[in-house]
Protein backbone atom coordinates (compact mmCIF):
# COMPACT_ATOMS: atom_id res chain seq x y z
CA UNK A 1 0.00 0.00 0.00
CA UNK A 2 1.34 3.43 -0.97
CA UNK A 3 2.20 5.83 1.83
CA UNK A 4 0.00 8.89 2.17
CA UNK A 5 0.98 12.34 3.36
CA UNK A 6 -1.20 13.19 6.40
CA UNK A 7 -0.47 16.90 6.02
CA UNK A 8 -1.57 16.84 2.37
CA UNK A 9 -4.70 14.91 3.31
CA UNK A 10 -5.52 17.47 5.99
CA UNK A 11 -5.06 20.33 3.53
CA UNK A 12 -7.34 18.61 1.03
CA UNK A 13 -9.97 17.99 3.69
CA UNK A 14 -10.07 21.68 4.57
CA UNK A 15 -10.98 22.48 0.96
CA UNK A 16 -14.22 20.47 1.09
CA UNK A 17 -17.43 21.41 2.88
CA UNK A 18 -18.26 19.19 5.81
CA UNK A 19 -21.08 16.72 5.40
CA UNK A 20 -24.28 18.40 6.55
CA UNK A 21 -27.90 17.28 6.44
CA UNK A 22 -29.49 20.71 5.98
CA UNK A 23 -28.28 24.20 5.10
CA UNK A 24 -27.98 26.86 7.75
CA UNK A 25 -27.84 30.48 6.59
CA UNK A 26 -25.86 32.28 9.28
CA UNK A 27 -24.74 35.55 7.70
CA UNK A 28 -24.50 37.13 4.25
CA UNK A 29 -23.33 40.49 2.98
CA UNK A 30 -26.81 41.57 1.86
CA UNK A 31 -30.48 41.76 2.65
CA UNK A 32 -32.01 38.78 0.83
CA UNK A 33 -34.34 36.66 2.97
CA UNK A 34 -33.21 33.00 3.29
CA UNK A 35 -36.78 31.65 3.17
CA UNK A 36 -36.03 29.32 0.24
CA UNK A 37 -32.61 28.16 1.48
CA UNK A 38 -32.45 27.81 5.26
CA UNK A 39 -33.16 24.22 6.30
CA UNK A 40 -33.02 22.85 2.74
CA UNK A 41 -30.87 19.93 1.64
CA UNK A 42 -28.29 20.30 -1.11
CA UNK A 43 -29.21 18.75 -4.46
CA UNK A 44 -26.72 17.51 -7.05
CA UNK A 45 -27.60 16.60 -10.64
CA UNK A 46 -28.63 13.08 -9.63
CA UNK A 47 -31.38 14.54 -7.44
CA UNK A 48 -32.85 16.63 -10.28
CA UNK A 49 -35.77 15.94 -12.62
CA UNK A 50 -34.84 17.03 -16.14
CA UNK A 51 -32.35 15.97 -18.76
CA UNK A 52 -28.73 16.29 -17.63
CA UNK A 53 -26.55 18.95 -19.24
CA UNK A 54 -22.90 19.91 -19.06
CA UNK A 55 -22.31 23.54 -19.98
CA UNK A 56 -18.82 25.02 -20.27
CA UNK A 57 -17.93 28.70 -20.70
CA UNK A 58 -14.29 29.75 -21.21
CA UNK A 59 -12.20 32.86 -21.85
CA UNK A 60 -8.47 32.93 -22.57
CA UNK A 61 -6.29 35.66 -21.04
CA UNK A 62 -2.53 36.36 -21.38
CA UNK A 63 -0.51 34.49 -18.76
CA UNK A 64 1.94 37.37 -18.70
CA UNK A 65 -0.75 39.57 -17.12
CA UNK A 66 -2.48 37.21 -14.68
CA UNK A 67 -1.73 33.82 -13.13
CA UNK A 68 -4.27 31.10 -12.52
CA UNK A 69 -4.13 31.64 -8.76
CA UNK A 70 -4.34 35.40 -9.16
CA UNK A 71 -7.41 35.06 -11.37
CA UNK A 72 -9.18 32.77 -8.90
CA UNK A 73 -8.33 35.07 -5.99
CA UNK A 74 -9.90 37.97 -7.89
CA UNK A 75 -12.92 35.89 -8.92
CA UNK A 76 -13.58 34.84 -5.31
CA UNK A 77 -13.10 38.31 -3.87
CA UNK A 78 -15.30 40.09 -6.43
CA UNK A 79 -17.65 37.30 -7.48
CA UNK A 80 -20.88 39.37 -7.09
CA UNK A 81 -19.43 42.19 -9.22
CA UNK A 82 -19.29 40.03 -12.33
CA UNK A 83 -22.96 39.03 -12.33
CA UNK A 84 -25.23 40.62 -14.98
CA UNK A 85 -27.41 43.54 -13.85
CA UNK A 86 -30.75 42.58 -12.37
CA UNK A 87 -29.22 39.64 -10.49
CA UNK A 88 -27.68 39.75 -7.01
CA UNK A 89 -25.26 37.41 -5.27
CA UNK A 90 -25.19 37.98 -1.50
CA UNK A 91 -21.78 36.61 -0.60
CA UNK A 92 -21.12 35.10 2.83
CA UNK A 93 -19.42 37.55 5.17
CA UNK A 94 -16.49 35.14 5.39
CA UNK A 95 -16.18 34.99 1.59
CA UNK A 96 -16.10 32.01 -0.78
CA UNK A 97 -15.08 29.27 1.67
CA UNK A 98 -16.04 25.58 1.99
CA UNK A 99 -19.40 25.08 3.68
CA UNK A 100 -20.50 28.72 3.44
CA UNK A 101 -23.95 29.53 2.04
CA UNK A 102 -24.70 32.46 -0.28
CA UNK A 103 -28.14 33.84 -1.14
CA UNK A 104 -29.23 34.80 -4.65
CA UNK A 105 -31.90 37.01 -6.18
CA UNK A 106 -32.18 36.07 -9.85
CA UNK A 107 -34.20 38.13 -12.31
CA UNK A 108 -36.82 36.24 -14.32
CA UNK A 109 -38.02 37.11 -17.85
CA UNK A 110 -40.34 40.12 -17.80
CA UNK A 111 -38.50 41.78 -14.93
CA UNK A 112 -41.49 41.80 -12.54
CA UNK A 113 -40.31 39.06 -10.21
CA UNK A 114 -37.06 37.84 -8.75
CA UNK A 115 -36.43 34.28 -7.74
CA UNK A 116 -34.85 33.98 -4.29
CA UNK A 117 -32.59 30.98 -3.78
CA UNK A 118 -28.97 30.25 -2.87
CA UNK A 119 -25.90 28.04 -3.20
CA UNK A 120 -23.45 26.29 -0.89
CA UNK A 121 -19.67 26.38 -1.42
CA UNK A 122 -18.86 22.69 -1.84
CA UNK A 123 -15.13 23.08 -2.55
CA UNK A 124 -12.59 25.89 -2.72
CA UNK A 125 -8.82 26.07 -3.18
CA UNK A 126 -6.35 28.40 -4.89
CA UNK A 127 -7.22 27.28 -8.43
CA UNK A 128 -10.94 26.47 -8.35
CA UNK A 129 -14.16 26.59 -6.37
CA UNK A 130 -17.44 24.71 -6.70
CA UNK A 131 -20.96 25.79 -5.76
CA UNK A 132 -23.79 23.32 -5.15
CA UNK A 133 -27.49 24.10 -5.36
CA UNK A 134 -30.14 23.51 -2.68
CA UNK A 135 -33.60 21.97 -3.04
CA UNK A 136 -35.88 24.35 -4.92
CA UNK A 137 -33.15 25.98 -7.01
CA UNK A 138 -33.83 26.31 -10.76
CA UNK A 139 -31.58 23.35 -11.35
CA UNK A 140 -29.97 20.65 -9.28
CA UNK A 141 -26.25 20.56 -9.86
CA UNK A 142 -22.71 21.78 -9.42
CA UNK A 143 -21.01 24.89 -10.84
CA UNK A 144 -17.21 24.79 -10.90
CA UNK A 145 -15.10 27.89 -11.53
CA UNK A 146 -11.47 27.23 -12.39
CA UNK A 147 -8.36 28.64 -14.02
CA UNK A 148 -5.72 26.67 -15.91
CA UNK A 149 -2.40 27.85 -17.38
CA UNK A 150 -2.06 26.63 -20.96
CA UNK A 151 0.13 27.77 -23.88
CA UNK A 152 1.02 31.18 -22.43
CA UNK A 153 -2.61 31.79 -21.53
CA UNK A 154 -4.81 31.41 -18.49
CA UNK A 155 -8.09 29.69 -19.34
CA UNK A 156 -10.85 30.89 -17.01
CA UNK A 157 -13.75 28.46 -16.99
CA UNK A 158 -17.23 28.12 -15.53
CA UNK A 159 -18.62 24.60 -15.93
CA UNK A 160 -22.09 23.44 -14.90
CA UNK A 161 -23.38 19.88 -14.53
CA UNK A 162 -27.12 20.15 -14.02
CA UNK A 163 -30.67 18.93 -14.35
CA UNK A 164 -33.77 21.11 -14.02
CA UNK A 165 -35.04 20.60 -10.48
CA UNK A 166 -38.66 19.84 -11.34
CA UNK A 167 -41.09 19.62 -14.29
CA UNK A 168 -41.92 23.34 -14.19
CA UNK A 169 -38.27 24.40 -14.36
CA UNK A 170 -37.67 21.81 -17.09
CA UNK A 171 -40.44 23.37 -19.16
CA UNK A 172 -38.96 26.80 -18.55
CA UNK A 173 -35.56 25.67 -19.80
CA UNK A 174 -37.11 24.21 -22.94
CA UNK A 175 -39.00 27.47 -23.61
CA UNK A 176 -35.95 29.71 -23.60
CA UNK A 177 -34.36 29.18 -20.23
CA UNK A 178 -31.31 27.44 -21.67
CA UNK A 179 -30.59 30.43 -23.92
CA UNK A 180 -31.11 32.85 -21.03
CA UNK A 181 -28.71 30.86 -18.87
CA UNK A 182 -26.07 30.83 -21.62
CA UNK A 183 -26.34 34.60 -21.94
CA UNK A 184 -26.04 34.96 -18.15
CA UNK A 185 -22.76 33.07 -17.94
CA UNK A 186 -21.38 34.59 -21.15
CA UNK A 187 -21.96 38.05 -19.67
CA UNK A 188 -20.36 36.93 -16.41
CA UNK A 189 -17.24 35.68 -18.17
CA UNK A 190 -17.04 38.84 -20.25
CA UNK A 191 -17.31 40.96 -17.09
CA UNK A 192 -14.45 38.96 -15.51
CA UNK A 193 -12.27 39.40 -18.60
CA UNK A 194 -13.11 43.11 -18.76
CA UNK A 195 -12.10 43.59 -15.13
CA UNK A 196 -8.77 41.95 -15.95
CA UNK A 197 -8.24 44.34 -18.86
CA UNK A 198 -9.54 42.34 -21.83
CA UNK A 199 -13.10 43.38 -22.78
CA UNK A 200 -12.51 41.99 -26.29
CA UNK A 201 -12.05 38.41 -25.01
CA UNK A 202 -14.31 35.88 -26.71
CA UNK A 203 -16.37 33.51 -24.59
CA UNK A 204 -16.23 29.95 -25.90
CA UNK A 205 -19.45 28.09 -25.10
CA UNK A 206 -19.94 24.32 -25.22
CA UNK A 207 -23.23 22.63 -24.31
CA UNK A 208 -23.61 18.84 -24.18
CA UNK A 209 -26.67 16.80 -23.20
CA UNK A 210 -25.15 14.09 -21.00
CA UNK A 211 -28.38 12.19 -20.31
CA UNK A 212 -31.57 12.66 -22.36
CA UNK A 213 -33.76 10.84 -19.84
CA UNK A 214 -35.95 12.70 -17.37
CA UNK A 215 -36.15 11.32 -13.85
CA UNK A 216 -39.90 11.15 -13.38
CA UNK A 217 -39.45 9.79 -9.86
CA UNK A 218 -38.25 13.31 -8.94
CA UNK A 219 -41.42 15.14 -10.06
CA UNK A 220 -42.32 15.93 -6.43
CA UNK A 221 -39.31 18.30 -6.26
CA UNK A 222 -41.85 20.92 -7.35
CA UNK A 223 -42.88 21.13 -3.68
CA UNK A 224 -39.62 22.97 -2.95
CA UNK A 225 -39.78 25.21 -6.05
CA UNK A 226 -38.19 28.57 -5.28
CA UNK A 227 -40.14 30.10 -8.19
CA UNK A 228 -43.51 29.12 -6.73
CA UNK A 229 -42.51 30.10 -3.20
CA UNK A 230 -41.06 33.44 -4.39
CA UNK A 231 -44.30 34.18 -6.30
CA UNK A 232 -46.46 33.37 -3.27
CA UNK A 233 -44.28 35.57 -1.10
CA UNK A 234 -44.52 38.46 -3.54
CA UNK A 235 -48.30 38.14 -3.90
CA UNK A 236 -48.63 38.15 -0.12
CA UNK A 237 -46.81 41.48 0.25
CA UNK A 238 -50.02 43.61 0.47
CA UNK A 239 -51.41 41.37 3.21
CA UNK A 240 -48.16 41.48 5.20
CA UNK A 241 -48.11 45.28 4.84
CA UNK A 242 -51.67 45.58 6.14
CA UNK A 243 -50.94 43.33 9.11
CA UNK A 244 -47.82 45.33 9.92
CA UNK A 245 -49.71 48.66 9.82
CA UNK A 246 -52.41 47.31 12.15
CA UNK A 247 -49.82 46.06 14.61
CA UNK A 248 -47.97 49.35 14.70
CA UNK A 249 -51.03 51.62 14.73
Amino acid sequence: MADTDPAAADRDATNWAKNISRLNVSSTAGQSIPRNVDGKRVAGPFQGFGRMWQKTYQVRLPLAEVSSTGLIATWKARFPDFWPSGNTFYAPLTGIAPGEVALLDVGLPGGRMKLSTGVMVLYADDESFTLMTPQGHMFAGWITFSATELDEHVVAQAQILMRASDPIFELGLELGGHKQEDVFWQQTMTALATHLGHPEATVDTKVVCVDKKRQWSKWANVWHSSAIRSAIYMLGAPVRGLVHRRRTS
